[in-house]
């Protein structure tokens, strides 16, 4: 029988990056089968209910309050865990330095001890998010809001503050950026270059900035608008301002605009608007594609990257090359009952990419928890074709993003070695700043059981050879556990489509 063990830290917060820690910590504990460590906000306290934890400090618990939640098989867990999240969330964070000045608890503060400072990130509880971003705006500092859980009404009076000052807010919900050189939130490292992208999806931004350096082109800025940036109330408050910035900076000769499906009227708007620097859209999902008069349309992620090396003159790199055996062999060994494909995805933007993928080229019905005209919603039939991104909310209430901790990921796919109703197996694998620091080692073992039971897997590495993690060396080690690895994420979804629906051809299709 499971033990359970709640403690409440009052008005203690602590970044997300640190509750993370906590939770990955607790979570390596023999005997824990679930732990967390995170703001009392009423989502965290709803699933910790849910999950049947009633201790009294529950309902007294504030969204400023921290705190830690264990399941074990037995007490002694219950004790080292406890013990491994003390040190993790509370270990002394300065080295021994009397020079050294207290790290500052406002804005203020930190612009006395760092007075050059211009952009402020922001990643506190999103109840608090809207004042603190105001806060900045008001002392001239442009604003990287990592905060989700920021309210319609909110964003709206953000934009329209930093839109009279001249200046952006990046989000909420904005985890990449990469300024002047310097990668923010969820960056990739990559080098310099020409093209500036403006992204209202995180690995959207990811995938643009990471194609363009290993195609060689490398990027001036990035800069993130928040997911909601490109719908019909935002009404691309910061696109505008964004891609007036970039049109500016004398190191852009390029603009690259990565969004999910936008409002019409917004899409219009940025569109057909006269640019004084060549710019190309990567729309997911729009339905019209080609030229318009003052951008090329795509409407894969892939294509917007093509598009952008055509209006700089350069040729894209074999996109059809494939890591691993060749769709043809992979065929001929398939059971013929296989025909699913199961995607878990770490990034949002890739699994979304996938599905308008899949939905013009499967013939089969494609389930997920993202809403997709062409997709099902859940739950799916057995043996029905399912993509889930596992960084939305359902999936993370409570514990990292799994592009830091891959525990929910490994379960998942442990659950799907041996099913025969499996074709193809789609991950991706995220690298960059903020990171696991070995996602293809830590996926391997179970990608390996997978392959050995009958399913192929697909895999698509975003990173470059400058990530921490290391680009081709992620690559190997996924071919080394019998992984297909493909070139962009666009070519991983029409693989899987390919072996699945038995047809080559489809690996192919031009985007």
């Amino acid at each position: 029988m499971s033990v359970r063990h709640f403690i409440l830290f009052p008005d203690t917060y602590l970044d997300s990056v640190l509750q993370m820690s906590g939770t990955r910590a607790m979570e390596q504990v023999p005997g824990v089968t679930w732990a967390a460590s995170a703001m009392a906000t009423l989502a965290n306290i709803e699933t910790l209910t849910a999950r049947g934890f009633h201790q009294p400090e529950i309902e007294q618990a504030k969204p400023s309050d921290l705190f830690v939640a264990i399941e074990a098989n037995d007490d002694p867990a219950i004790e080292q865990a406890v013990t491994q999240a003390r040190e993790v969330l509370f270990a002394p964070r300065t080295t021994v330095n009397s020079t050294r000045e207290p790290a500052p608890r406002s804005i203020d503060e930190a612009l006395e001890q760092q007075p050059e400072s211009t952009v402020a990130v922001i990643s506190v509880p999103g109840d608090y998010a809207a004042l603190e971003a105001h806060a900045a705006l008001a002392r001239g500092l442009d604003v990287l809001l990592f905060s989700d859980n920021v309210s319609r009404e909110d964003e709206i009076a953000l934009k329209e503050h930093a839109a009279a000052r001249g200046l952006l807010v990046m989000g909420p919900g904005a985890g990449t950026a990469h300024l002047g050189g310097v990668g923010l939130g969820f960056a990739n490292a990559v080098g310099p270059g020409r093209v500036g992208v403006a992204a209202a999806a995180g690995t959207g931004a990811q995938e643009a900035m990471s194609l363009l350096d290993r195609w060689g082109v490398g990027v001036s800025h990035v800069i993130g608008l928040g997911g909601r940036d490109l719908n019909a109330d935002i009404n691309g408050r910061m696109a505008a301002l964004a891609t007036g910035a970039l049109e500016d900076d004398p190191q852009t000769d390029v603009i690259l605009m990565v969004s999910k499906p936008p409002a019409p009227q917004v899409a219009a708007a940025i569109l057909d608007r006269e640019h004084s620097t060549p710019m190309a859209a990567a729309f997911m999902g729009i339905a019209q594609t080609g030229p318009r008069s003052g951008a090329v349309v795509s409407d894969t992620l892939e294509g917007g990257v093509v598009a952008t090396l055509d209006l700089l003159g350069r040729e894209a790199p074999d996109l059809f090359a494939i890591h691993g055996p060749q769709p043809s062999d992979v065929i001929d060994q398939l059971d013929a009952r296989r025909t699913s494909i199961q995607g878990l995805y770490s990034g949002g933007t890739l699994c979304y990419e996938a599905l308008v993928l899949l939905g013009r080229t499967f013939p089969r019905p494609v389930y997920s928890n993202i809403p997709l005209e062409k997709s099902l919603g859940l739950p799916a039939p057995t043996g029905a074709s399912v993509l889930l991104d596992l960084g939305e909310e359902e999936y993370t209430q409570g514990r990292p993003h799994p592009m830091i901790d891959p525990s929910l990921r490994l379960d998942m796919l442990e659950q799907l070695v041996g099913d025969p109703d499996v074709a193809v197996v789609l991950v991706d694998v995220v690298l960059g700043y903020g990171a696991h620091p070995d996602p293809a080692g830590v996926l391997a073992p179970v990608l390996t059981r997978l392959h050995g039971s009958g399913s192929q897997v697909v895999a698509y590495v975003l990173g470059t050879t400058r990530d921490p993690q290391v680009y081709e060396r992620q690559v190997d080690t996924l071919v080394e556990a019998g992984c297909m690895v493909t070139e962009t994420n666009a070519r991983a979804a029409l693989l899987a489509a390919a072996i699945a629906g038995r047809d080559p051809g489809i690996f192919r299709l031009p985007l």
